[in-house]
């Protein structure tokens, strides 16, 4: 049973869980949000990428105090590689700009570049993300053609498994640490390959114990607030 427009008490705080739709940005979803419930303070814990769907936690009110410890949390991912072809931005935001055969790829192949990729790695960050270079987002500097490199990264992917395997397309699960880029993870599995990969899609099924089967649909939460 979900809650109705009483039971969210803003003024200590709340919780929620969204299943953030495809192509919309994790700050489109607090926007609305903070439209919605008519707050001020809105925010999220741990952005997803506009190409990725899953759980995001929005914390309103109060709440937002818990965001720094909510963003230190594991996540977990499930989703899809495609091996052969290759973008920029190592998902499909971009074109793509490299192909090769994989006919010769078998399970033994993939399952050790499992292995590879599993517990401490050093990864790069996509040109395409977020983190600042030099004061610039980095996404900008790589869509107006800059050669920019970013540093890499230790982060943990505690566990890393297959669920199917129909070539070219790999599906998988994965539950990770923190500042961990599944697209990264794509760019390096086809590396190890040498045929190439991109992440084709991507669900972010938790958030340390917090689940996506127990998230609202957004338009779910906004008709709480503005039934039709």
């Amino acid at each position: 049973m979900k809650n109705s427009p009483d039971q969210f008490d803003f003024t200590k705080g709340e919780l929620v869980l969204i299943n953030k739709p495809l192509t919309w940005t994790s700050f489109d979803v607090v926007k609305k949000i903070r439209f919605t419930v008519k707050q001020k303070k809105v925010g999220h814990a741990g952005t997803l990428d506009p190409l990725a769907d899953g759980l995001l936690i929005i914390a309103i009110g109060p709440a937002t105090k818990q965001i720094n410890e909510l963003q230190v949390l594991n996540k977990s991912y499930t989703g899809i590689f495609e091996i052969g072809k290759t973008t920029p931005s190592y998902d499909l935001e971009t074109d793509f700009d490299s192909e090769s055969d994989f006919g010769h790829i078998i399970r033994e192949d993939l399952d050790k570049a499992v292995m590879e990729l599993t517990g401490e790695i050093e990864q790069r960050p996509p040109l395409f993300s977020a983190i600042k270079h030099e004061g610039k987002r980095a996404y900008k500097k790589a869509r107006q053609g800059e050669n920019i490199v970013l540093d890499a990264r230790k982060v943990n992917i505690e566990e890393f498994k297959l669920t199917k395997v129909d070539l070219p397309e790999v599906h998988f699960e994965v539950k990770c640490s923190k500042g961990t880029y599944i697209r990264s993870l794509a760019q390096d599995f086809g590396n190890i390959l040498k045929t190439g990969a991109y992440l084709k899609q991507l669900t972010r099924t938790a958030i340390g114990d917090y689940q996506l089967k127990d998230a609202y649909e957004l338009e779910d939460f906004i008709k709480i607030f503005r039934p039709e």
